[in-house]
């Protein structure tokens, strides 16, 4: 599994792990029903604790990504894809609201903000 972990960064190991593990559910390079790794060998493969890739796991689950199957393993979940992504994008709504929030308290005007998240989104020549 395809999955880059930095200590350099600002959110915790389980959360790069948890967050990744959405991106390629939603984009469908994991399919519902396909297996993942064990935690110890995604772990091993990781170099960094069980405790973390069952936290990852976990939360996983708890949002209705994976299912785990007791002695099986864990595998994505029969989820309805388009409930998954408006979850994700009401999520991305809140987040937004934040930044919006923040702006204008600042004076920062919808424009330079609009700069920003262009910038943030990688599209910065593109707008």
């Amino acid at each position: 599994m395809d999955i880059i972990i930095s200590n350099a960064s600002d959110k915790p190991l389980y959360e790069q792990i948890t967050s990744q593990i959405k991106s390629m559910i939603i984009s469908g390079k994991l399919t519902a029903g396909e297996a993942l790794p064990s935690m110890r060998h995604l772990a091993k493969e990781l170099r960094i604790s069980v405790i973390t890739t069952k936290r990852a796991y976990e939360d996983l689950e708890r949002d209705g990504f994976i299912e785990t199957v007791m002695g099986k393993g864990s595998f994505v979940a029969q989820k309805n894809m388009e409930f998954i992504r408006e979850e994700q994008l009401r999520l991305a709504e809140e987040h937004l609201q934040q930044a919006v929030d923040a702006a204008k308290s600042s004076g920062i005007g919808l424009s330079e903000l609009a700069s920003i998240l262009a910038i943030l989104y990688g599209e910065e020549g593109e707008n």
